[in-house]
């Protein structure tokens, strides 16, 4: 419609050829058309003149600066390029009726691109300028993009007090009501129709009646009033206790308005302070000082009580329990069965029952518990809340995995001597055995060396004899159980040192008959410290100590060889450690290891012996 570049001076008032003089030897039209230039580029509103194709013609700085584009920027767009497709189709439907003649003007809030892609919001007021030969749009753009973002905070705002529980209203400086949430419609049952307009003062008890004014006092005297326990009455007469939250609403030069409140319905958690009253002195001392968790729980899970010990379980402090509900403290996985066993008792089809249940401790840790619990109701069968004793079985569930651990580790540890034994009797007896036989069929077939070789074999097979007695030995400790634990230990550490050519130091100094149960795990914690030693310590003398002293029986192995870091050990695969600490805990005893690399090994092993003994003394 419009091609080329054009002036605004083309389009201004006054631009035919008529003149009309001024007093001052300005014309009329000079002056106008001076007075439009100023307030079009003056104007702190976005102006905009488009051709009847929505192609800008002339824009203003403010348009300019509200979107960051240049003039030339915006001339070489289309009126629908500043917007959001859905919004620009908005605009794009009503220019098309003003085109068509069907309206002359109209006016949208709608979004608009900034050069940099973030977007702002506009009011347009679009009107049809037809008095010219071409007929042009004017559009004026209003940046309201803080109106908007006030808007949708109110909106926000208003969203979070329509969906409270609790009651929020607003009321006049003298307590008229102006203001309703339905929050306060589920507490009180007025509608905001039927509270509008209506005095505060209805929902007070008649024998309040002064509370309310002294409430309004001190709210219009600037002062905050929170958390004030007292009772309101429904609109079907009942009785309720609430918490109160009053505070002032000034305006923006401070000055006192009106009135804000919010009311939460605490008579349940009344009703169950009154229960615990009633009951308290009956089990306060049982309660409170228990030696195990104790907790009342409301029939919707909240926490209404808990015991000291049952804080230390958990963490927390009894005021931030009471915050709480059963859920927020169990384990996720935990809480479906949970919960439904509580529904179970609620219609009645439990009474006490045991469960166990994983908690979840204030620092985030597991707290493994066992409980019972059950439901106290009112004389009319209403359930009025739960009584739980929680006991913490945390260090009983650790134990038990230790345990599980411990026996696997064991079991393995079985597995690899079994198979040492077989590699032993297979690599070493088995083939010494073979030897012996080839050799008999020698003899056969060269009867003339019968003598000689006789010999031979006889003493190749008294070793092989001896192999299998000291192999005997080393699995059952028969010299412990029928000579005693110091000549069986002595006969042992001989043995040992004769077959594997060592030097070990045995020194004793006990005077009880110790029992077979304390005697065997002894003798196997020696056996393992030597194998021990042979195998890593480098050296050929090992000292071994055995004695009885104020009540126990300390048994140490000693080398002076390579050592080892004793962290490392234990994470790895070898249970040689985690064998001799099972057997000692086993009888109630402790073991020591001290080791480190370069400096020898020290285990040392205390046995506390059994009380009988002291009166069993003779020499072992």
């Amino acid at each position: 419609m419009f091609a080329g570049n054009h002036s605004l001076d083309t389009y201004c008032p006054g631009g035919g050829s008529s003149r009309i003089l001024m007093a001052n030897g300005r014309s009329k039209a000079v002056v106008d058309k001076q007075l439009f230039h100023d307030v079009f580029y003056a104007s702190p509103i976005g102006v905009v003149v488009e051709n009847l194709d929505g192609q800008p013609l002339f824009i203003n700085p403010a348009f300019c600066a509200m979107l960051g584009f240049t003039e030339e920027e915006v001339r070489n767009k289309h009126c629908v390029d500043f917007s959001p497709p859905e919004d620009a189709q908005k605009d794009w439907d009503l220019f098309q009726q003003l085109r068509a003649g069907a309206i002359d003007h109209y006016q949208l809030d709608k979004r608009y691109f900034r050069r940099d892609g973030s977007l702002v919001w506009g009011r347009l007021s679009l009107s049809l300028m037809s008095q010219y030969p071409s007929p042009l749009v004017l559009a004026m753009v209003e940046d309201i993009t803080e109106k908007k973002t006030a808007e949708e905070a109110r909106l926000q705002q208003t969203a979070i007090i329509e969906s409270s529980a609790d009651a929020i209203a607003s009321a006049t400086l003298d307590g008229t009501i102006v203001r309703w949430n339905g929050g306060a419609q589920g507490i009180y049952g007025y509608t905001a129709a039927e509270a509008v307009g209506k005095p505060v003062a209805m929902l007070v008890p008649p024998e309040l009646g002064d509370e309310e004014n002294n409430i309004l006092e001190t709210v219009r005297a600037g002062a905050r009033i929170e958390q004030y326990e007292t009772v309101r009455v429904t609109q079907t007469g009942k009785r309720i206790n609430v918490s109160l939250s009053i505070s002032p609403i000034k305006d923006s030069s401070g000055r006192i308005v009106s009135i804000s409140g919010i009311a939460r319905d605490i008579t349940e958690r009344k009703r169950a302070e009154e229960a615990l009253r009633e009951s308290e002195e009956k089990f306060r001392s049982v309660f409170r000082d228990a030696g195990v968790g104790m907790v009342i729980v409301s029939p919707d899970g909240h926490f209404l009580a808990a015991n000291g010990t049952f804080c230390d379980y958990l963490g927390y402090a009894e005021e931030e329990l009471l915050a709480k509900t059963v859920e927020s403290v169990t384990f996720p996985e935990d809480w479906p069965p949970f919960s439904q066993r509580l529904g179970e008792a609620i219609t009645g089809n439990i009474g006490l029952w045991r469960f166990e249940k994983r908690c979840l401790h204030k620092s985030g840790h597991i707290v493994y518990t066992e409980s019972s619990a059950s439901l106290i109701r009112d004389h009319n069968g209403e359930p009025k809340y739960f009584v739980g004793e929680v006991l913490d079985v945390t260090p009983r569930k650790e134990s038990e995995e230790t345990l599980s651990g411990m026996t696997r580790k064991l079991i393995e540890a079985q597995e690899e001597e079994r198979a040492r034994i077989g590699r032993e009797l297979h690599d070493d007896i088995n083939q010494r055995l073979a030897m012996l036989s080839v050799g008999l069929e020698q003899l056969d077939q060269d009867p003339s060396e019968l003598h000689s070789r006789a010999r031979e074999l006889r003493k190749e097979l008294g070793e092989v004899s001896d192999d299998v007695q000291a192999l005997s030995h080393d699995l059952h400790s028969s010299r412990v159980e029928y000579l005693g634990v110091v000549a069986g230990m002595k006969s042992w550490c001989k043995e040992f040192a004769a077959r594997q050519k060592m030097q070990v130091d045995y020194k004793s100094d006990v005077s009880s008959v110790l029992p077979l149960e304390v005697r065997r795990p002894l003798f196997r914690v020696l056996q393992e410290a030597l194998q021990n030693a042979r195998k890593h310590s480098g050296v050929k003398r090992v000292e071994v100590q055995i004695r009885e002293k104020s009540g126990e029986i300390d048994l140490m192995v000693k080398d002076s060889g390579q050592g080892f870091d004793l962290e490392t050990a234990k994470q790895g695969r070898g249970l040689g450690l985690t064998s001799m600490s099972e057997r000692v805990r086993l009888v109630n005893g402790t073991i020591a290891i001290e080791s480190k690399p370069t400096a020898g090994t020290t285990i040392r092993v205390r046995v506390p012996l059994p009380v009988e003994q002291d009166s069993h003394r003779t020499a072992v």
